[in-house]
């Protein structure tokens, strides 16, 4: 099972990391250059947690803080 959350559908997203190296101009270099890009996951930050679905149902689901936060999930 994927980790996506049920309310507001966030997921990981993939990403780079981008390295530079060099001095900046505003310090005296001729700017900071691109060395290498490696891939990365931007993970979103899910609890899976107890929730009552609007049926009365009661289930283990992934849901994000946010959602959380805002109200949108009663805890069970």
């Amino acid at each position: 099972m994927s980790r996506i959350c049920v309310i507001t559908g966030k997921r990981p997203v993939k990403g780079r990391s981008i390295i530079h190296k060099g001095q900046s101009k505003k310090s005296g270099g001729i700017g900071l250059q691109l060395v290498k890009q490696t891939k990365r996951v931007f993970r979103p930050n899910l609890q899976h947690i107890r929730i009552k679905l609007p049926s009365g149902q009661i289930k283990r689901q992934w849901v994000s803080v946010k959602a959380l936060k805002a109200g949108l999930v009663t805890k069970a």
